[in-house]
C-alpha cells in the first residue's frame, strides 16, 4: 500500500486574527498565512512536534463556527500540559478519564474527575476550546502499544557486540516477568522489548511496552 499520511484537519471559525492569536498563544507554528484576495485567506498551523496540521482562514469551509470537535493532541505528560497551556493564559479542564473508556462520551456522566486509576497510556485526558468553540483534546500517551506505529522500510544496522548486549538486558529485564507470569514463550516478550529499546525508548519504558504486550495482546496472566 502506497503511504497516505494525515496531513491537515479544516477548523470552521468565525474570526480569522482571532483564530491566528489563539493558535500562536498555544504555541502552534504558523506555516502559511495565504491572502491572495479579499474572499480568499488560508492559514495553517502545526501543533509542536506534530507532523498533521490545522488550517482555517476565509473562503475555506462552509461548516458552522465552532462545529469541529474531538480534535485531539497526544501528549507525553497530561498535567504539565495543561500547566504550559494555562501559563499561556488557555482555560483547560481539570484532568479526567471516561468512564467507558477514551472518547466514550456517552451517558449522563461521562467524565470523570482525575486521572486514569490505573495510570494507563490513552486513558487521561483534559480539554479546552478555541474562541469560536472548536473542541480540543490532550490525551496522555507515554507508551505505545505495539503495532500503534508505521514500521520503517530497513532497521538500522547493529554491530554484533552491540546487539549482544542489548540481548544480554533483555534476558535480565525479562526474568522478573517470568518469575511473575504464566508460562509463555520467552520470544513473544523479547520481541517488543527489543523493539522498543531500538526505537529509543529506556529500558524501564521497553519493560512497560512488553508487559502491556503480553498482558492486553497474548493475555498473559500473573502467577
Amino acid at each position: 500500500m502506497m503511504n497516505m499520511k494525515l496531513e491537515v484537519l479544516v477548523i470552521p471559525v468565525s474570526d480569522v486574527d482571532r483564530a491566528k492569536a489563539f493558535y500562536e498563544k498555544l504555541g502552534f507554528r504558523l506555516d502559511i498565512d495565504y491572502v491572495p484576495d479579499d474572499k480568499f485567506r488560508v492559514l495553517q498551523f502545526t501543533p509542536p512536534g506534530s507532523e498533521a496540521s490545522i488550517i482555517f482562514g476565509r473562503g475555506i469551509t462552509s461548516k458552522k463556527p465552532g462545529s469541529a470537535d474531538g480534535l485531539t493532541l497526544a501528549v507525553e505528560d497530561v498535567d504539565a500540559a495543561c500547566k504550559d497551556l494555562i501559563a499561556r493564559g488557555v482555560a483547560v479542564s481539570e484532568v479526567f478519564h471516561y468512564a467507558g473508556g477514551p472518547f466514550n462520551d456517552t451517558g449522563e456522566n461521562p467524565r470523570v474527575g482525575g486521572r486514569d486509576p490505573e495510570g494507563r497510556s490513552y486513558f487521561s485526558f483534559a480539554s479546552f476550546e478555541d474562541p469560536d468553540g472548536n473542541g480540543w483534546l490532550l490525551q496522555e500517551i507515554q507508551t505505545r502499544l505495539p503495532g500503534r506505529e508505521w514500521k520503517s522500510k530497513r532497521a538500522q544496522a547493529m554491530d554484533i557486540a552491540t546487539l549482544a548486549e542489548l540481548l544480554r538486558e533483555t534476558s535480565e529485564r525479562h526474568d522478573h516477568y517470568e518469575k511473575t507470569h504464566a508460562e509463555h514463550h520467552w520470544w513473544d516478550w523479547y520481541a517488543p522489548y527489543l523493539n522498543a529499546r531500538q526505537n529509543g525508548n529506556n529500558p524501564e519504558e521497553a519493560v512497560a511496552v512488553a508487559n502491556r504486550y503480553m498482558d492486553d495482546v497474548l493475555h498473559v496472566p500473573a502467577r
